[in-house]
C-alpha cells in the first residue's frame, strides 16, 4: 500500500484555485453527498460544528473513496489533539486562532516526525498509517503533510509578516467573521474595512510564497478574492445550502397558495 499524494498541497503550491465547501453535519450521508458534488476540498470543521473525535474518523474513512481532499479544522492548537487527528488520516489541518510566529513555528513542529519535529511515534495502531501497511510512511509522512494556520484578529494581521516567515506553514487562511469582529465590525465582514484588511492579507500572503484562503459565500466576493490572488476559497456551508433551499422551498408554496386562495375567494 502506497502513502496517499497530498494533491490539495501541491495544487495550492503551484497557486491552482481549489474551491472549498465548509462541513458542518457530521453525518456520513451529507458527507457522501458533499464529497461526490466536485469541490477540490472539504473543510471538517471540528470548531463550531459538532464534530467530535469519532465523528471526524468516521467523516474520513467515509469521504476517502471520492476525489475530494478532507481538511480538518481543529478546535485549538494543543499539539496533542493534532497528533491524534494526524493518526486518524487527515493530511491537511487548519489551525484556528494563530496570532504569532512563536504559534506557528510550535504547530510546524507538532505536526512533523522527528528530527523535523515533536509528532509521537504510534503508526502500528494509527489509520493514517494504514496499522504499518504503508511501509515508509514514517519516512514520508512529514512530505506529505499541509498546514494551514487561520488568522483571524487584528493582532494576527499585525504580525503575519512574521507568520509568513515560518517554514513548513503552507497556508494562511484569513477567518472573516473573527477579524471583522476584532476590527470592530461584528457581523459585517463584508464592512469595506474589513474587506481591504483581507485584500492586503491576501496580497501579502501571496507574495510571500504561501498560498491564501478564505471562506466567501458571496457568489462576487469569492471571485473578488480569488482575482486577489487567493487560491482556496471555501464558497458555500452545508448547513447553509440546506437551509436556504429548504426555506426558499417552502415560502413559494406559501406565495404560491396564498395566490390560489385569493383567487378562488374572488370567485365566490
Amino acid at each position: 500500500m502506497k502513502l496517499p499524494v497530498n494533491t490539495f498541497k501541491r495544487a495550492i503550491a503551484e497557486g491552482r484555485t481549489q474551491y472549498g465547501l465548509w462541513a458542518g453535519i457530521p453525518d456520513t450521508t451529507s458527507a457522501e453527498i458533499c464529497a461526490g458534488s466536485g469541490f477540490d476540498w472539504l473543510l471538517l470543521d471540528g470548531e463550531h460544528a459538532p464534530f467530535d473525535m469519532r465523528a471526524i474518523y468516521t467523516y474520513l474513512q467515509t469521504v476517502a473513496a471520492y476525489d475530494v481532499h478532507p481538511v480538518v479544522r481543529a478546535v485549538s492548537d494543543d499539539r496533542h489533539l493534532l497528533k491524534q487527528l494526524l493518526d486518524y488520516g487527515a493530511q491537511t489541518l487548519l489551525v484556528p486562532m494563530v496570532d504569532t510566529a512563536a504559534q506557528a513555528e510550535a504547530l510546524v513542529q507538532a505536526v512533523r516526525y522527528a528530527p523535523a519535529g515533536t509528532r509521537g511515534m504510534g503508526s502500528a495502531i494509527a489509520r493514517a498509517a494504514r496499522w504499518n501497511t504503508i511501509p515508509d510512511y514514517i519516512d514520508r509522512a512529514n512530505d506529505e503533510i499541509c498546514l494551514l494556520v487561520q488568522a483571524e484578529t487584528k493582532t494576527a494581521m499585525d504580525n503575519l509578516a512574521a507568520i509568513l516567515e515560518v517554514d513548513g506553514v503552507d497556508g494562511v487562511f484569513i477567518g472573516p467573521s473573527d477579524l471583522s469582529a476584532s476590527l470592530g465590525y461584528v457581523g459585517h465582514p463584508e464592512h469595506p474595512q474589513v474587506v481591504q484588511v483581507i485584500e492586503q492579507a491576501i496580497e501579502q500572503i501571496v507574495n510571500a510564497g504561501k498560498a491564501a484562503g478564505i471562506l466567501a459565500t458571496d457568489p462576487v466576493q469569492a471571485k473578488n478574492y480569488i482575482g486577489q490572488g487567493a487560491s482556496f476559497v471555501a464558497v458555500g456551508v452545508d448547513t447553509m445550502l440546506l437551509g436556504n433551499i429548504a426555506r426558499d422551498l417552502i415560502a413559494s408554496f406559501r406565495r404560491s397558495h396564498v395566490g390560489t386562495a385569493k383567487i378562488q375567494k374572488d370567485e365566490c
